[in-house]
């Protein structure tokens, strides 16, 4: 499985705007790191105002 160059700037940029709306920060817990990953790849959504923190 390949991943291309326009998918790396994806994840970059996913990177990014986790780090910058706090979602790497106390990655101690599961829900935690969920949501890190949630936010990583679906960055789009937060930057429309989607909250994606894991509740439960």
């Amino acid at each position: 499985m390949r991943i291309g160059f326009l998918g790396i700037v994806y994840l970059v940029i996913g990177l990014v705007v986790a780090a910058n709306r706090g979602y790497l920060e106390d990655l101690d817990r599961v829900r935690a790191v969920l949501s890190a990953l949630l936010a990583i790849v679906l960055w789009p959504l937060l930057l429309l105002g989607f909250d994606l923190h894991v509740r439960g």
